[in-house]
């Protein structure tokens, strides 16, 4: 387990600090920000880039409900708005 916390440390994914004996590692970067980066290498390796392949894929094969694609719509309605 250490020789992988190493690893992220390495990478810049954790640091550590230590209290007494005791390793204490915590994450460089928010959950979200983590789960984006990692679903764009999806993305790029597996679709080429294309978020909406990846977004169709994931509506014909049921992983994403009707109301999850509502509620998905309306963040990117409400993000449009933002940006004018």
């Amino acid at each position: 387990m250490r020789t992988v916390l190493r690893r992220l440390e390495e990478k810049g994914y954790v640091v550590h600090a230590v209290e007494g004996r005791t390793y204490i590692y915590e994450a460089t970067q928010p959950r979200a920000v983590a789960a984006a980066r990692a679903v764009q290498r999806i993305v790029d390796w597996f679709c080429n880039g294309s978020v909406e392949e990846v977004l169709v894929g994931m509506v014909d094969s049921a992983m994403v409900d009707q109301k999850q694609l509502r509620t998905l719509a309306d963040k990117v309605a409400k993000a449009k708005e933002r940006k004018r």
